[in-house]
């Protein structure tokens, strides 16, 4: 009979001591959540004061925190990296805490980026014209400094212009 056979099974129940070790089955504390979402202690709890971030406490009054949580800031900073106001996030938050895969796959989520889109091709549309603009203006730049140069046109004198209006 080989030796290791007549050896009694072992459990170890100690803790862990491995430091980069987390246990995250206890959930999550503040720091350990604004880590894992490259995010701040303070901008969690605005989060939280705003309504969008729910913290359960532990039994030692600690807020207490779940990967759910962790989406949810990551789809708050998502948006908000996309330019989307924090207010506009709640339908997303509220999308994802009724327990959706996705936070933008509900009507209410959709309204906001059919709005957002809106804004976005007013934008677009404000600075085309102001492109359109600026390169009107700069034609007429280069056309006048040039005008000094043999062969380019002649300047005009801002008195010549109000005598033409005369």
């Amino acid at each position: 009979m080989p030796r290791a056979a007549s050896l009694p099974a072992r459990t170890v129940s100690a803790p862990c001591l491995d430091v980069g070790v987390k246990d995250y089955g206890r959930g999550m504390r503040i720091g350990e959540l604004a880590e894992r979402a490259g995010t701040t202690t303070r901008t969690l709890r605005y989060y939280e004061s705003r309504g969008l971030l729910h913290a359960r406490r532990a039994e030692n009054g600690y807020r207490a925190y779940d990967d759910s949580d962790l989406r949810l800031i990551q789809q708050i900073r998502t948006l908000q990296d996309f330019g989307f106001d924090l207010e506009e996030t709640r339908p997303f938050v509220d999308c994802l805490r009724a327990g959706h895969p996705a936070g933008d796959t509900c009507p209410a989520s959709l309204a906001v980026y059919r709005r957002k889109l809106g804004e976005l091709d007013t934008l677009i549309a404000q600075l085309q014209s102001v492109r359109t603009e600026v390169g009107a203006q700069l034609a007429r730049a280069e056309l006048e400094a040039t005008a000094g140069l043999p062969g380019g046109p002649e300047p005009r004198c801002a008195l010549d212009w109000e005598d033409e209006d005369r």
